[in-house]
């Protein structure tokens, strides 16, 4: 059997070393081989997010979830990220073992009761515990989400296709959040208040139902095949307790993932005073919804300029595209950051309360705020797809990755949980900003020395620590079934 000629045409697609003996499959044709493309996948994979995170961003990047009073919503967010934290630590394991469809299945449920409860909210007033629950329940289906996003987005493509494939996903998860936001923006034009009405919450709730559906369509992962032909590896772990070891497993094998857990704890702190304290404190609820709809604009842009141009450029070899992926975060965080900070020296909590007049579209000095949006979501989608490429870069077990996806949502979220409740108590703009500040600075130097020392040209067989493991049970291909 041999490889296809989309992967003949641009030469190997696969970085792996050239002494592993890899058995090579011949791909479906016609319309299967499309539906199984891994492409084709991905894009699926893209579009429950598009529905359901997508909504829940464009909600969250409203400020306040679209209300006057943002204590509710920070309070719930906080909840959020709190159960999100503790699940995702071992939402890999639970991913092994009930499978990416079904967690998804299962997880996108969240998100439509998380929309309602803000739909309640406007309806009864007296309804915030309602949110604040509902973000704790979203926490847990959260987990299940973006492990199994996670764990297909990087093990379907081939190792030169990583930074694209998570591109395409990033591109079109975003546009959920473009879409909403432009939903809003919409419904809310001629209004100067500071929060929407029911339609935008009906709307968004109406669009998170359909993604609840939508992972029925997905293939089966264990029956796909890359384009260079290597089949996506198909493994079973015999027991709950089996799975639960195999996170010690991925930390005792690499311990280099440790050197990624500041960025990952970074990696959603810095929405809190993008979208509370800067977009929800300094605008009326038009004038968010239009800075939300181009913030997610922006990291459809970004995301697909680091993965395919940087992430992915064949001319140099995977150690220098992660160097110069590295840099480039690097420059926007300091350059993003010394920019906010000329702004935050303008106003505090005091000057700008809830029911203060908001800057409008129409106000002169309009203009230059809204390109910091612009960067931010620049910064956002570069960050993500970084940290999501480097996790991709040091092995290829979907297993495995799905387990350090699981690190990854775990630290994101207890970041998160932490700067929101920070946020629901009030604690001065200052003060959030300069950690957001701190930490993004020193998620990418502790991550360095993973660049440096662990970033290889070439995955080795070696970096598939849960492949490997004696009691790991490789499932019975269709074939060979009696």
């Amino acid at each position: 059997m041999s490889a296809t000629g989309e992967e003949k045409a641009h030469g190997s697609g696969s970085e792996t070393s050239s002494t592993d003996q890899v058995e090579i499959y011949e791909r479906p044709r016609g319309w299967r081989g499309l539906y199984y493309h891994p492409a084709t996948q991905v894009c699926l994979v893209g579009l429950v997010c598009f529905m359901c995170p997508g909504m829940f961003n464009a909600l969250t990047g409203l400020g306040a979830g679209g209300q006057v009073d943002a204590t509710s919503s920070a309070n719930a967010n906080a909840a959020l990220y709190a159960t999100f934290a503790f699940f995702a630590f071992f939402s890999g394991s639970v991913h092994n073992v009930l499978g990416p469809r079904l967690c998804l299945l299962i997880g996108t449920w969240g998100y439509s009761l998380y929309i309602a409860s803000y739909l309640a909210t406007n309806i009864h007033p007296g309804a915030g515990d309602f949110v604040v629950v509902a973000g704790a329940i979203l926490g847990v289906c959260a987990a299940l989400v973006w492990t199994a996003q996670g764990s297909l987005m990087m093990a379907y493509p081939t190792e030169a296709q990583k930074g694209t494939f998570i591109g395409y996903f990033w591109a079109i998860f975003n546009l959920g959040g473009v879409v909403g936001s432009a939903v809003a923006f919409g419904s809310n034009f001629n209004s100067t208040a500071n929060k929407v009405g029911n339609g935008t919450y009906i709307g968004f709730l109406i669009l998170t139902l359909t993604g609840v559906v939508l992972p029925l369509l997905l293939a089966d992962p264990y029956k796909m095949i890359r384009t260079d032909g290597t089949r996506v590896a198909p493994i079973r772990h015999p027991s709950w307790k089996t799975e639960f070891i195999s996170l010690f497993v991925a930390l005792k094998t690499d311990p280099w993932i440790v050197l990624l857990f500041p960025m990952f704890f970074a990696s959603n702190y810095f929405y809190t005073w993008q979208f509370n304290d800067y977009n929800g404190a300094l605008f009326n609820i038009r004038t968010r919804g239009l800075n939300n709809f181009v913030y997610w604009t922006a990291q459809i842009f970004g995301s697909f300029f680091i993965g395919h141009f940087i992430l992915d450029l064949r001319r140099f070899r995977r150690r220098v595209r992660a160097f110069l992926g590295w840099s480039i975060v690097v420059v926007l965080v300091f350059a993003v950051h010394l920019w906010s900070y000329y702004y935050q020296l303008t106003y505090t909590r005091a000057s700008d309360p809830p029911t203060a007049v908001k800057m409008d579209i129409s106000d002169p000095g309009y203009p230059a705020h809204v390109w910091l949006m612009i960067f931010y979501g620049l910064l956002d989608s570069m960050w993500q797809t970084t940290a999501y490429w480097l996790m991709g870069a040091m092995s290829n077990d979907p297993a495995k990755l799905a387990v350090f996806t699981g690190f990854y949502k775990c630290f994101q979220s207890a970041g998160s949980a932490v700067v929101w409740r920070l946020d629901a108590v009030q604690k001065p703009y200052m003060d959030i900003f300069i950690s957001t500040w701190v930490l993004a600075a020193a998620g990418m130097i502790c991550a360095f020395p993973l660049v440096y020392a662990r970033v290889k040209d070439y995955t080795e067989m070696d970096d598939e620590a849960l492949l490997a493991r004696p009691n790991v049970e490789r499932l019975i291909e269709p074939s060979q079934k009696k």
